[in-house]
């Protein structure tokens, strides 16, 4: 078996490594910055060197290197003198085994901060994005979102927040933001939103990851497991969504022999064993949602009518624009293409959903599907061109060429994307 490539060793190292850093010195800036030099000098050396034979300890060595020193350059400040000669004679020791990145979680999910900034600096410090893929995602210049991310590791130092799991009357409303965060990683892996690459299995995989970690945390929370079965079975058809060249495959067209289907059984088993036993939540209804289309043995057989009932229970559960976007997908196969449209028309004029290529490209389908090719051409361009990811622009381009034939697009299955 080849060894793993140093970048993908590094980004699933580099939270533990920022945990163990925090846990020690319990200033998140300063270890964040210290993890950050750590891995370039990681990334430097260790193509010529080798890797080393405990790469966590190398890191977390070299990162509490960089901090005290930032201590030792500080030490002629009396406020600073005290703690700078303790940590100049404190020794890295033995690096816990343990897993802090949950705890690093819940630690950017602090109440002091704003939901973006939570969001952001987990996706810095947990996800491993960088500043420039953020800024992407959230459709603000980079320049604005390091600024964001600086802010809110200040604020958290000037907290005073301990690194430590948060007390149970704080825990509901901190478990709901890591959730939003965790499927936003795992959005973010799945369809990236920009580049040339389709999906970043690496963020999808500690999406996924994290998600085991906080369910057995809070093993009897039914929207965390009903978030893992929603990643699980998102995932399932993962290898089967792209070509050998990267193209984007719609999910009418996938060969369905090549989904997971372990990672299918254990999905509909955690929706089999949440839904309807407890208060239902966004999360559990979208894993019903891609639960029926995994089990479905070929497109024609999927269950659209359930499908575009739980879209409806969903849209009162957690209403919102995106879910009027599926829901008109759900619409157009169940009650027809122009009833489809209908329901987008809701849209129309919603800021929320200003610049999102997939309203254009859902009514592009619509369009094509009710035979108004030449509007749909026009739909799929304009979707096409607003879009930065490479695979879902050529997708889009080619929808648009293939309008003028008889053949009829594929069909969008959820939130996640195909």
């Amino acid at each position: 078996m080849s060894p793993r490539p140093i970048e993908d060793v590094l980004r699933e190292l580099a939270p533990q490594v920022l945990g163990v850093l925090v846990r020690r010195y319990g200033q998140f800036d300063a270890a964040e910055d210290a993890v950050q030099e750590a891995l370039l000098a990681a990334a430097t050396q260790w193509p010529q060197d080798g890797v080393p034979d405990h790469p966590k300890s190398w890191l977390v060595t070299v990162a509490g290197r960089r901090i005290v020193d930032d201590f030792r350059s500080e030490s002629a400040r009396r406020a600073r003198e005290e703690n700078a000669a303790l940590l100049a004679g404190a020794e890295p020791g033995p690096v816990p085994e343990r897993d802090d990145t949950l705890t690093l979680l819940f630690l950017c999910c602090h109440p002091s901060l704003s939901p973006p900034s939570q969001l952001a600096l987990t996706l810095r410090a947990v996800g491993g994005l960088t500043t420039a893929e953020i800024a992407a995602a959230f459709l603000v210049p980079e320049a604005t979102m390091a600024q964001r991310i600086s802010r809110a590791k200040q604020k958290i130092r000037t907290s005073g927040a301990g690194f430590a799991l948060p007390p149970p009357d704080e825990r509901a409303d901190r478990l709901r933001v890591v959730r939003q965060v965790l499927y936003l990683v795992f959005n973010e892996g799945y369809t990236t939103s920009g580049g040339p690459d389709l999906q970043r299995t690496d963020l999808t995989a500690e999406a996924i990851r994290l998600t085991r970690m906080l369910l057995r945390l809070v093993p009897d929370d039914p929207e965390t497991r009903g978030l893992l079965a929603l990643m699980l079975l998102t995932d399932a058809r993962r290898p089967a969504r792209s070509d050998a060249r990267g193209a984007l495959i719609p999910l009418d067209e996938q060969d369905r022999s090549r989904w997971n289907a372990v990672q299918i059984a254990e999905g509909v088993a955690l929706v089999s064993a949440t839904l309807g036993r407890g208060p239902v939540g966004p999360y559990q209804l979208q894993a019903a949602i891609a639960a029926l289309h995994d089990e479905a043995p070929t497109a024609d057989a999927t269950d659209w009518p359930q499908i575009l009932a739980l879209y409806e229970v969903l849209e009162r559960v957690s209403p919102g624009p995106i879910v009027t976007l599926n829901k008109a997908v759900a619409v157009g196969m169940v009650r027809g293409p122009l009833a489809g449209l209908a329901v987008l028309a809701d849209l129309e004029g919603d800021e929320r959903m200003a610049g999102n290529h997939r309203v254009e490209a859902v009514r592009g389908h619509l369009l094509e599907r009710a035979g108004d090719r030449a509007a749909a051409h026009a739909a799929y361009l304009t979707a096409a061109a607003m879009t930065t990811s490479v695979p879902e622009q050529r997708y889009l381009t080619l929808r648009a060429a293939l309008t003028s034939s008889e053949h009829v697009s594929g069909d969008h299955d959820g939130m996640m994307g195909s």
